[in-house]
């Protein structure tokens, strides 16, 4: 009943817009499949980090510098990403602790002038190959957390079908990776480390570990969406439920007090809301990228 009064319209998915006025913007239904509003936003959520990263790129061409606030603004935010989450979690993957980088002069390594390696003459980091995804990971999940904070929208990680699809391709990227290191076979089989037993007592652990590794690493995906999914959908119930206060009290002495104390609630709540959005969408990010690093090294 609530969802259906718009008190929920920021954690219930519709197949149509509610707008102030009693104004409902109905969605079509395209080749047999209903649009809802949370698909909608999800495409607006990739144009923007679309738009807003091909016109950065742009800024980039030829080596100069990003100027203007708001060009600056997402560009410290990819290298915030790329810096301190991407190439110090993954590393790496070719390096071994049991030999030491091998010296410029072989060719397998250069060192540009930030200090960073690179394989075969390529300038860089060995981790940029896997920025790609995951930097479309966190602007992704970060603008539809965002898209959530204008009123009549939503944000679609809010939706549990929503974090559970994002889940998914992360486990599929880090299958993915994993198989291209190791061999899809060699991907499972390296989760189980040398075990220094008796061959009796390996055959009775290597399949046990085994089984706790692998269903690990499907639960540790599946937290993925939960936590997402929880933590936006939390927030914005809280400040649904802060606004009724105001609804319910409409008809009693007590409106006058409740009114300004539920406004504040809101903006606070509400700025709460704007930290969680990026707090939430690095969480995913950082989490993903461990996992993606797990599947890249020696266990």
């Amino acid at each position: 009943m609530l969802a259906s009064h718009g008190t929920f319209h920021h954690v219930y998915d519709f197949n149509e817009f509610h707008l102030p006025f009693g104004i409902h913007i109905k969605l079509p239904e395209i080749m047999g499949l209903q649009l809802t509003k949370y698909m909608v936003l999800q495409l607006v959520a990739a144009l923007l980090v679309f738009f807003i990263f091909r016109g950065l790129v742009s800024k980039t061409k030829g080596g100069n510098p990003v100027t203007g606030y708001f060009w600056n603004f997402w560009e410290m935010l990819a290298l915030y990403v790329r810096d301190n989450v991407v190439r110090p979690v993954i590393g790496d993957p070719h390096h071994h602790d049991d030999h030491q980088h091998a010296h410029d002069e072989v060719g397998t390594y250069i060192t540009d002038n930030s200090g960073d390696h690179a394989h075969d003459g390529e300038v860089g980091h060995p981790a940029d190959k896997y920025l790609p995804f995951l930097w479309s990971c966190f602007f992704f999940i970060l603008f539809c957390n965002l898209l959530g904070a204008f009123p009549w929208f939503g944000s679609a990680t809010a939706n549990i079908n929503v974090t559970g699809a994002l889940a998914l391709i992360a486990f599929i990227a880090t299958f993915f990776y994993g198989a291209q290191m190791h061999g899809p076979i060699g991907f499972w089989t390296h989760m189980v480390p040398a075990v220094d037993a008796p061959a009796p007592i390996k055959i009775f652990l290597v399949p046990m570990i085994f089984v706790i590794e692998a269903g690990g690493l499907l639960i540790k995906h599946g937290v993925l969406a939960v936590r997402l999914f929880a933590n936006i959908m939390g927030g914005h119930t809280v400040l649904a439920v802060i606004l009724a206060f105001i609804a319910d009290a409409a008809t009693s002495g007590a409106w006058f007090i409740v009114m300004p104390g539920s406004l504040a609630g809101q903006i606070g709540v509400g700025l709460l809301e704007l930290l969680v959005a990026f707090i939430q969408a690095y969480v995913f990010t950082f989490l993903a990228t461990i996992f993606i690093a797990m599947s890249l090294h020696e266990h």
